[in-house]
């Protein structure tokens, strides 16, 4: 990646992806925002360790790295997790939002960049930076137990 209006390019359509894996971390927009803002910064300051064709997975890696800083600090000085902000989701799907955030980091993080952001395997296991086999064993955990979750709060008639 040489120039800038390369990196805008791919900056802008990446930015909704990388904004919901931050909220997915950090469920506070605030420090989602400041996530993203860091990664692409952080990316544009080293755009030539990024392999040609894969700056979007490159970002992603980043702003994983970035949240996760954040949090760390945050729990340094807020010692209780923050809620999501539930007013940000669509209330049609409210139920779902609350099961997926309820999930821990290593299970929710598979499910967003799987369904909410339509990586493949291969591409959610190198955003995480595991391998294949324990990105598809984490998405089947987050699905089992978010079938639980869900099963146990809807009742039939």
């Amino acid at each position: 990646m040489a120039d800038r209006q390369e990196y805008e390019r791919v900056a802008q359509e990446a930015l909704p992806m990388l904004y919901k894996i931050a909220m997915g971390i950090l469920r506070c927009d605030a420090d989602a925002r400041d996530a993203v803002q860091q990664a692409l910064l952080k990316g544009w300051e080293k755009k030539e360790n990024a392999q040609p064709g894969k700056f979007r997975w490159y970002l992603t890696r980043i702003v994983i790295n970035e949240a996760r800083n954040i949090q760390r600090f945050r729990m340094r000085v807020f010692p209780v997790e923050m809620p999501p902000a539930a007013e940000q989701w669509p209330t049609d799907y409210r139920e779902l939002y609350d099961a997926i955030f309820s999930l821990p980091e290593d299970l929710r993080l598979p499910l967003l960049l799987k369904y909410a952001q339509n990586l493949s395997e291969k591409e959610g296991a190198a955003a995480l930076g595991i391998p294949v086999t324990t990105f598809k064993n984490r998405l089947h955990r987050a699905r089992k137990a978010l079938r639980k979750n869900l099963d146990r709060e809807v009742t039939f008639e």
